[in-house]
């Protein structure tokens, strides 16, 4: 393979990867409601794309090599925008959890640490359980798990993406909810 094709070739695949990265992370901020995020990755995703595209069409007859490079730059793209989109781990989760024995208490140590929990009373299969329910982040998700885990090993629990929120309390880890100021304290 000649010089110039491989490094067009990689050109192509490093330019598919950034673009095909970029639409995962754009499909997933629409999905959120992120219009002017959306806006800006589309515009740069399209510009890169059709450079891409009319550099392989041109070369396609003399360099069908790049047709590889493209593909395997797509195919690497949409792992790269997955792993990118899950370590920013954008937008909010609603987090339920279903404790038959340790709910209260649970939610104790849950707002210890800052996070905001209502907790509703409810009838499970086997008698009276608690439900603690609480928006967070998505980054706080596995922090918050491990705390129920270790609180109530038996413990069920749901999260659900939100799309919507009128506000989230972010938590301040280790300061209790009394020392966060006003403005962010749930009424």
């Amino acid at each position: 393979m000649e010089a110039g094709v491989l490094l067009t070739g990689i050109f192509v695949f490093a330019a598919r990867i950034v673009d095909v990265s970029m639409g995962t992370l754009r499909t997933i901020m629409a999905v959120q409601g992120r219009m002017l995020i959306t806006f800006c990755l589309g515009f740069v995703e399209v510009i890169i794309w059709i450079l891409v595209v009319g550099t392989v069409v041109s070369q396609i007859k003399e360099s069908p090599a790049l047709i590889l490079f493209y593909a395997l730059g797509f195919a690497c793209g949409n792992a790269c925008g997955i792993f990118v989109e899950a370590k920013l781990a954008l937008g909010n989760v609603a987090l339920k959890v279903i404790s038959a024995k340790e709910g209260t208490a649970l939610a104790d140590k849950l707002r210890a640490t800052g996070q905001p929990v209502t907790v509703f009373p409810g009838m499970g299969m086997q008698g009276p359980v608690e439900q603690l329910f609480m928006v967070c982040r998505r980054r706080d998700v596995s922090r918050l798990l491990t705390i129920v885990k270790n609180a109530d090993p038996n413990a069920m629990v749901i999260t659900e993406m939100v799309r919507d929120v009128n506000r989230v309390l972010h938590p301040v880890i280790g300061v209790p909810l009394t020392s966060v100021p006003p403005d962010t304290k749930e009424n």
